[in-house]
């Protein structure tokens, strides 16, 4: 299997996508791009197709760029994804640098803050912090979100985000953590923290994060893991939120783990009509990521199922930008 190299992969991305994305089977170095401006074209209107690499797998790469391109074609959202995957080097990026209202999937965030201030004080989780975390991340609840961020204040947050190699990623000044400004390039290194980058959590944290990831419930199990392998355990934090701007804003971060094995992907929208909309179209790129991997490992027992990614969503926001979660 061919080494894969950081730094081969950001300049190789780099001249096909003129931004710059660090996707790592390592600890995740700092990032140095320049966010991309919000005049960026949407996916419908893409002029380039060249989405990923694979340095000894070509024809994974070339077929996932084909597959890519035809799933976002006449899209109406705006979106940006990060893909990287540990067996084949796989790395794809389409516009990582974007900026998003993060809505939801910012919770992982405060998991990563929770989490590293238990463990550098060297003491066990609280009690409360144990419930916050298993009612944030599970069901998404956005008191408990609360409650953390307004424990762990702003500073530590960023703390956290630079510990994390999350240089691109902007708190909201008025203390509204669900309109943190995200990033595809920066939630892969966010996903990074509880896979392959060992120097911000201990792996028992590590582990315990992914479990929490692996439990959230049925309904808010859409987007990334839409044709997983059935072999593959899914981890999974999903956001949604509707805004009066730029519609809604649809996200979905997944990793995949089986022994021995690992792959990972951030999908972000916003532009998205509907809910359901956004969902559409982040389950048609996780299917043919969920897809081609599988078919690349030539594992017979990771069939996925007929490719149906149309989902009907709630259509009701995640609540994230509620002035009751506001921090003052």
């Amino acid at each position: 299997m061919p080494q894969f190299t950081p730094t081969h992969t950001v300049k190789a991305l780099a001249a096909l996508l003129t931004s710059s994305v660090a996707l790592t089977a390592l600890a995740p170095a700092t990032a140095h791009a320049t966010p991309t401006t919000r005049s960026a074209p949407s996916a419908s209107q893409s002029q380039s197709s060249r989405y990923c690499t694979a340095k000894g797998h070509q024809e994974l790469a070339d077929r996932l760029n084909h597959d890519i391109a035809k799933a976002l074609a006449g899209r109406k959202s705006t979106v940006s994804f990060t893909v990287w995957d540990k067996e084949s080097g796989l790395s794809c990026a389409f516009r990582p640098n974007v900026h998003y209202d993060a809505a939801s999937i910012v919770k992982v965030t405060i998991m990563t803050a929770t989490l590293l201030r238990a463990q550098e004080e060297q003491r066990p989780l609280a009690t409360w912090e144990e419930s916050s975390l298993k009612s944030m991340i599970t069901q998404s609840d956005n008191q408990a979100a609360t409650d953390l961020y307004t424990s762990l204040g702003a500073p530590f947050i960023q703390y956290t985000l630079r510990r994390s190699g999350m240089n691109d990623t902007t708190l909201d000044p008025e203390g509204n953590w669900g309109l943190t400004q995200v990033t595809a390039h920066d939630e892969m290194r966010q996903l990074d923290v509880y896979t392959v980058n060992g120097a911000v959590l201990s792996p028992q944290n590590k582990a315990y994060g992914l479990r929490l990831m692996s439990e959230v419930e049925p309904s808010q199990r859409w987007g990334t893991p839409f044709g997983a392998p059935p072999g593959v355990k899914v981890h999974v934090k999903n956001g949604w939120l509707q805004r009066v701007t730029r519609g809604w804003r649809v996200h979905s971060l997944g990793i995949f783990t089986e022994p021995g094995d690992l792959y990972q992907m951030a999908v972000l929208t916003d532009e998205d009509p509907t809910m359901s909309y956004g969902i559409g179209t982040i389950q048609r790129i996780a299917w043919h990521v969920n897809r081609d991997l599988a078919e690349f490992r030539d594992d017979p027992a990771t069939a996925v199922p007929p490719y149906e990614p149309d989902y009907q969503g709630s259509e009701i926001g995640d609540g994230t930008a509620d002035p009751r979660y506001r921090v003052s």
